[in-house]
């Protein structure tokens, strides 16, 4: 862990849902304790290019014990999305509870970016905080790295981590070069300084290096639930890992038997033992919702740095369903139905609303996307998805696709692709080409790889989602259509004035 005092630079900041969902035993156990009926905890476990396929849950052969043991325990989630196929996007959509088009927050924010998450916008921590939760954030944040942007500014009580991701740091010299893993280590790219608060540490006094990232995170999330085990809290650990570059500390390095991504993978399954395990030393078991998730899918073009995922067509960067449907577990023992699956089509969006009826928060005055998925979460029988219409936007506001529980409509766009070549070595990318796809209807229960269009023969369910889609392109807009959205809110701006974080 981190040590309390050190060398560093001060910032100047300051419904209903179980048609597809197998269980394995009923929904409240007899024998159930009684803190399941008080206030619970949160736990959100938020992945970085983690793919579908990755982990033993999912059909992944890197050792995860813990997660295996966590899906036993719970439920897993195989038709479970993120709102877009990029870092900065996807999480803005997780915290807020909303389209990422909604919120003004599109791509992945760089280190020169003067944008961030709009003060008007609500966060699962802001939400919490008015049930009196205790708040935490140790990880990757990217929605934004001057102060107003931070995440002790939204709702947060606590935060550690990076701003960004771990391969943009502006202190390297060929960060916009993306340079082979080998070269980075070579010219000292590992050491890298944290935000603690709103303090900038040192990276070059303290030693603190990427490959002590998952394990500094780990030990402040067990810092805290310790700390807080008396009152309601919402922990959120988005993982710096396993965005490129890799680093695992020398516990697991080279123990994995699958190369430098399997080491790391298996570092993030020992993190989620590690607060497992404190949960349950607590007593605070089967009284913590935890969700286990992916930002997006894998960066396909770094080959064997790169997740897998499976049977799914592309990954990262593509709003295929390897791009955007993630691993996802839920465990609440007593509550959330062991050893149970559900195939119902559910996002991260959802997991705002979902918190605020189960915690019994109001929800923002503002308009989101997310709808409650607790009869899902919960098995209840006969739940099914309850989402209508879910929107796929990516590349600065272009509506990619829209999807139903069942069907999936691509309009024409252009998307990066290996076109089947195989990915980079050791941490040098493959180069992409640009393909594009014409207008395409996909069958996802059937076809969940989207291989085989079915435009001709449904169209029916054609015309039906693209009216759908031409309402949503007046609500939320469009950069294919050049349709501007009247729903949409703006970002949060740097102003002249506003403290800047200074390295």
């Amino acid at each position: 862990m981190i040590p309390p005092r050190m060398h560093h630079v001060l910032c100047v900041l300051a419904p209903l849902l179980l048609a597809n969902c197998t269980l394995a035993r009923p929904q409240n156990p007899p024998g159930a304790s009684s803190k399941a009926k008080t206030t619970p905890n949160v736990v959100v476990l938020f992945i970085d290019d983690l793919g579908y396929a990755d982990i033993g849950p999912f059909g992944g052969t890197i050792p995860t014990p813990n997660l295996d043991r966590m899906a036993k325990e719970g439920m897993r989630f195989t038709d479970f999305s993120v709102s877009s196929a990029v870092c900065s996007a996807s999480r803005a959509a997780l915290l807020t509870g909303c389209y990422h088009q909604r919120i003004g927050i599109a791509g992945a924010l760089g280190p020169d970016a003067q944008i961030g998450i709009g003060a008007q916008e609500m966060t699962i921590a802001e939400l919490c905080q008015q049930k009196g939760y205790a708040t935490a954030c140790f990880g990757k944040w990217h929605l934004g790295h001057h102060p107003k942007f931070l995440p002790t500014r939204h709702g947060f009580d606590e935060y550690l981590g990076l701003p960004y991701s771990n391969d943009m740091w502006p202190l390297h010299p060929n960060y916009a070069k993306h340079p082979p893993e080998t070269a980075q280590r070579k010219q000292g790219y590992p050491a890298l300084p944290l935000i603690d608060g709103e303090t900038v540490i040192d990276a070059e006094v303290t030693g603190q290096d990427q490959t002590q990232l998952t394990k500094t995170y780990t030990e402040r999330a067990v810092s805290f639930i310790e700390r807080h085990r008396e009152q309601p809290f919402f922990l959120y650990v988005p993982h710096s890992m396993v965005h490129v570059p890799l680093f695992a500390s020398e516990r697991f390095a080279g123990k994995s038997g699958k190369g430098a991504y399997g080491d790391v993978v298996m570092e993030i399954d020992w993190s989620v033992g590690e607060i497992l395990g404190t949960l349950a030393r607590c007593g605070l078991d089967d009284n913590t919702l935890v969700v286990f998730t992916s930002d997006n899918g894998p960066w396909l073009s770094y080959g064997n740095h790169a997740g897998a995922a499976g049977s799914l067509r592309e990954g990262k960067g593509t709003m295929f369903e390897g791009g955007i449907r993630t691993p996802t577990i839920a465990r609440w023992p007593g509550r959330v139905p062991a050893g149970a699956t559900c195939a119902e089509f559910a996002s991260t969006i959802d997991i705002l609303p979902t918190i605020a009826k189960v915690i019994g928060a109001p929800l923002p005055t503002h308009k989101i996307d997310g709808l409650d998925i607790s009869p899902l979460l919960f098995g209840e029988p006969g739940a099914t998805s309850p989402h209508r219409l879910f929107c796929c936007y990516y590349a600065g506001g272009q509506l990619q696709a829209v999807r139903d529980a069942r069907w999936k409509l691509h309009f024409p766009h252009s998307y990066a692709t290996l076109a089947g070549k195989e990915g980079g070595k050791d941490g040098s990318p493959a180069p992409y080409t640009n393909h594009k796809i014409e207008l395409s209807l996909f069958d996802l229960k059937a076809d969940p790889g989207e291989t085989s269009n079915v435009l001709a023969a449904h169209p029916d369910i054609v015309e039906r989602l693209q009216r759908l889609a031409a309402d949503a392109r007046v609500d939320l807009g469009d950069a294919l259509t050049k349709t501007t959205g009247s729903g949409v809110r703006a970002a949060g701006k740097l102003a002249a004035g506003d403290p800047r974080l200074v390295w």
